[in-house]
């Protein structure tokens, strides 16, 4: 009976290696497919090798196959029909902090042409919730910027940024045809290192109706945005105001990361 016992136990022991084994496998297996999607090597709407050709590769079972498809699925990277193969739904270009951050750089990234207004600047004592989002004490002066955003000569954007004094400084001497602040403040040695988005629905006021052409009151995309240098310090404060059917924020989330893209409206 002992000896049977102990049968027994290395049986229940291999069983829970081999089934330790297929649940790592089937996540190697759906990391692999998700690098190689990201890297182009199948197109939107390509089909992936079929359930017997990956089982064959990665020396799994089907099941383990169909595991790592669940996952892909629910990763948004795939589709698939009963009795057709798996096809690979097109995933907007991963985007850089850079490109995220700055609306020259991504707009050029997607082949438009940025363009930029200025339709005021001044410098003034912060109100309450400058103060709070750039971390600034009462009497604290900022300085503001506000620039009407335009892809390909098209108005899209109304900007409202604030700096603190010191990086205001930076930006007062910039010739008035500057395209991009974000670029121009690096160049002088302002490092962005990390950036706080929030996205939410607000209505025109007079001013975002009179420089998009839209009405008062009418729905903007609204993106808010704190960001800052190395050591945790803010460099601006932005309230950016998109009219709507001109861009769109894509949200990708996993169980081990997540990400924002921006992307023009309409996009798939």
């Amino acid at each position: 009976m002992a000896e049977q016992g102990g049968e027994d136990r290395v049986t229940d022991g291999a069983a829970g290696e081999r089934g330790a084994r297929g649940q790592a496998m089937y996540r190697k297996v759906a990391a692999d497919l998700g690098r190689e999607i990201g890297d182009g090597r199948y197109d939107s709407g390509g089909r992936l090798p079929t359930e017997g050709e990956l089982a064959e590769r990665y020396g799994v079972s089907r099941g383990t196959v169909r595991q790592a498809m669940a996952l892909l699925r629910t990763e948004g990277l795939i589709a698939s029909r009963r009795g057709t193969r798996r096809v690979v739904i097109g995933v907007p270009r991963p985007q850089s902090f850079g490109e995220l951050l700055s609306f020259t750089r991504w707009a050029r990234s997607t082949g438009e042409e940025p363009g930029g207004l200025i339709v005021a600047t001044d410098t003034r004592l912060a109100d309450p919730t400058e103060r709070a989002q750039l971390r600034l004490p009462e009497g604290a002066e900022v300085h503001q910027v506000r620039r009407l955003r335009t892809l390909s000569g098209r108005p899209v954007m109304l900007e409202r940024t604030v700096y603190p004094s010191a990086v205001g400084e930076l930006l007062a001497g910039l010739p008035s045809d500057t395209v991009s602040y974000t670029v121009a403040l690096e160049d002088s040695g302002v490092l962005f290192a990390d950036a706080q988005h929030t996205i939410d629905l607000c209505r025109a006021d007079d001013e975002d109706a009179r420089l998009l052409g839209c009405r008062p009151g009418d729905p903007l995309l609204r993106e808010r945005r704190v960001s800052t240098d190395p050591t945790g310090t803010p460099i601006e404060w932005s309230d950016d105001r998109y009219l709507p059917e001109t861009v769109a924020f894509t949200v990708h989330s996993s169980a081990a990361s997540g990400s924002l893209a921006r992307r023009p409206a309409g996009d798939t």
